[in-house]
Formats: C-alpha cells, structure tokens, sequence
C-alpha cells in the first residue's frame, strides 16, 4: 500500500473542502492513536480512504451496493451512509486492501457498530471531532476523545441519533446497536 498514491487518488475523487477534512481526519487520527499498539499505516490508509466514494453519483453508490450483495437496507436509509460500506469494497476491489482492520474502519466509520476494534473507534470518533466540524456539543466530544476513546464513541453515536431524530430521519440500526452497546460499556 502506497500511501502517496492513495492520497492522489483521493484527492483526485473529492471537491477541495471533502479533501481537506480528509486531512485532517489523518492528523486527528494520528493524534488519538497517543500509546496505543496500532499499525501507523494501517490508521493512514483507513483515514485516507474513509470518503473515497463520497461523491459518487447515488446511482453508482446503488450499484456496488448490489453488486457486491452490500446490506440492501442501506437503501432504505439516508444515502449519507452509502459511502462508507462502498469504499470499503473499493479498497478492497481496487487498491487490493485486504486488512479487514481497515477495510472494518472504512466501513463503519459513519455507522458504527458494537465491539468496534481500536483502528475503528479511532477513524469513526477522528472523522467526527476533526478540527473543521463545527456542530453542537463537538468539543464535549474532542475532549472525551482526549482521554477515554469509548466515551467518546458514545457521545458521538448518541449526537448522531439525537441529530437525526430531530430531523425526523430513521437511524440505521446498525448506529443504535452501537449505542446500545457503549453506553452498557460505560455503566
């Protein structure tokens, strides 16, 4: 895995805003990787790719959602989720990424989901705090990330939920059993 490519790769599939975030998702997950033992390029690649498909057209994202027999529920929920399980195929069929630490940290860092591994909880909580979000109670979150990573997991899942019940949106189950899941964990 060459990570210079994958940045250029990148790069190249998303709007100049979308690419910056990818940046600084990477540092921020650099940053909370602090003494744990995790591959570097393992969080690196997973933190450069986890929006690879953002903006693909949805017809695309459906594509390869049934083309490789992806959960056909996600349709049935909002299509900002779709990315996620998609780009972790690409990784896979593309780039050749047979990691499932990685692959698992693509996949879920917009849902989520209980007994994540730590390259998942890094990229799912790294992608939510980085420095350019700017939504309510992000920095209640960036300081629980600072020293207790599945609190911050669960701040994060429970804002999700919060957000998109105030919009009337459902919630993946997926993100609720996750929920479920820290908050048991927390007591």
């Amino acid at each position: 895995m060459n990570l210079d490519i994958l940045k250029q790769a990148t790069k190249n599939e998303l709007p100049t805003s979308r690419w910056e975030h990818t940046l600084r998702v990477l540092d921020t997950a650099i940053d909370l990787i602090q003494d744990r033992q995790i591959d570097l390029l393992s969080i690196q690649v997973a933190a450069v790719l986890h929006d690879f498909c953002k903006f693909w057209p949805d017809e695309e994202l459906k594509k390869w959602i049934s083309k490789y027999e992806l959960p056909r529920e996600l349709l049935h929920y909002h299509k900002e989720i779709w990315h996620a399980p998609v780009g972790a195929e690409v990784a896979r069929i593309k780039w050749g990424i047979t990691d499932e630490a990685i692959l698992n940290a693509i996949r879920y860092h917009t849902t989520g989901r209980p007994e994540m591994t730590e390259i998942e909880k890094i990229i799912f909580v790294a992608d939510y705090i980085e420095p350019g979000r700017k939504f309510p109670d992000v920095e209640e979150v960036r300081k629980t990330a600072e020293t207790h990573l599945d609190g911050a997991v669960a701040q994060s899942l429970r804002n999700t939920i919060s957000f998109l019940e105030s919009r009337n949106q459902m919630v993946y189950p997926l993100t609720l059993q996750a929920y479920g899941y820290y908050k048991h964990c927390l007591g």
